[in-house]
């Protein structure tokens, strides 16, 4: 499986496959959390539930099988010192505000399914929804920058 990960990828980039696999998976959970959202304004509230659940699912699988090990071994190393380049600075932004988007989404999607505590709950719900959703979508937008800032605007990618 990691020499399959590890072979050029397919957009003819100096990405592998992970990295082209990972950004057009972004980009579908990206869609799916939109048609969540298209769902719930057409008062389709079960469907909406399990479509964000699912891609609240996916995104963290992404996170965690994806993009931890890349940030640790390329960016953690450089950091604070190399935090004024475009290949640092751009990852760290996108790192940053997607942790947040991965905790809060996640938060949400347990609240939509019942499973916090009372005390947790509240009660504005479509205020935690749209600020979830609107956080999803800045994280992928960044991370559609990291992958031009690493496999097209960089003379010497890394590789994973």
């Amino acid at each position: 499986m990691n020499d399959f990960l590890h072979q050029p990828g397919f957009f003819g980039t100096s990405a592998n496959f992970a990295a082209d696999f990972t950004l057009v998976m972004m980009i579908l959970i990206a869609i799916l959390f939109t048609v969540g959202v298209i769902l719930a304004v057409k008062k389709k509230y079960d469907t909406h539930r399990w479509v964000q659940t699912v891609a609240a699912i996916l995104n963290a699988i992404m996170v965690l099988w994806m993009m931890i090990l890349p940030f640790r071994d390329f960016v953690a190393p450089g950091l604070p010192a190399q935090l004024g380049e475009r290949f640092h600075a751009v990852t760290v932004l996108h790192a940053f505000v997607g942790f947040f988007a991965l905790t809060f989404g996640l938060f949400v999607t347990l609240r939509g399914n019942g499973l916090v505590p009372k005390v947790l709950k509240f009660k504005n719900y479509k205020l935690f929804m749209r600020i979830a959703y609107g956080l999803y979508m800045l994280t992928t937008i960044l991370g559609i920058w990291v992958y031009f800032t690493w496999f097209v605007g960089n003379p010497n990618p890394p590789t994973y």
